[in-house]
């Protein structure tokens, strides 16, 4: 897809990979719209934008969300691709993991999306078609001590995403699904649970060229736009 003049709706845009995607794809034309629960980040981010505007969000309600699509439609009459990014992290080891920590985690990792996949999809389907692309994490490819109940979100969301991808494809409904690596965010600082010391990984040389940028995720998420590829990894 080419994105210029391409509504984009970006969840989680107030800071890291979502702000850093809003700001790139509207360099490149598109008409952004800003989702996240910090109003006030997100106005001062929709100055800087042309052509884009803020709507203040928790993806954790589905009011909100209902309220995201229709405002969205009323401005723009469409919604050409929806970027679910917003999400958050949890630490800790399966033996001891707060259930309730974690069900509130799969509340906006997983239930968020699906519910804004939910609600857009009818839309796209009006207008003949467009894109969903949900913000996953390498760690759905791996096993890493201390992560499995955040990992398992994201398991779960490349399952809807993929499953959604074939049966929406007969609408020109395309999903795909991006793996950031580690990336130098403030998303390990907003986790939930007992935060590891990260300090010796950021120091370290060799390691330290495996963290990526918010910058370079979004150019990844830029790069699956174009191509429709069903997954993009760093």
């Amino acid at each position: 897809m080419d994105i210029k003049n391409k509504v984009v709706i970006v969840t989680g845009a107030s800071e890291g990979i979502g702000r850093a995607t809003a700001k790139l794809l509207a360099a490149r034309g598109a008409r952004v719209v800003l989702a996240a629960r910090n109003a006030e980040r997100l106005a001062g981010l929709a100055k800087e934008l042309s052509d884009s505007f803020a709507v203040p969000t928790d993806m954790r309600r589905s009011e909100d969300i209902a309220h995201l699509i229709d405002v969205t439609v009323a401005k723009f009459g469409k919604i050409d691709v929806l970027i679910n990014n917003a999400g958050q992290g949890m630490y800790g080891p399966v033996a001891t993991a707060d259930v309730d920590e974690y069900r509130n985690i799969m509340e906006l990792n997983v239930f968020g999306v699906l519910r804004a996949m939910q609600a857009v999809i009818p839309r796209m389907r009006q207008q003949g078609g467009g894109m969903i692309v949900n913000v996953s994490s390498r760690v759905s490819k791996n096993y890493f001590p201390n992560l499995g109940a955040y990992a398992s979100t994201k398991y779960a969301l490349n399952a809807l995403s993929l499953t959604a991808r074939a049966e929406l494809a007969p609408d020109h409904i395309v999903v795909s699904v991006v793996h950031p690596r580690m990336t130098a965010t403030d998303f390990g600082k907003n986790a939930a649970g007992a935060h590891p010391d990260m300090s010796a990984l950021y120091a370290h040389p060799e390691r330290s060229r495996e963290i990526d940028t918010a910058d370079q995720v979004a150019e990844k998420i830029a790069e699956v736009i174009a191509s429709e590829e069903a997954e993009i990894g760093l």
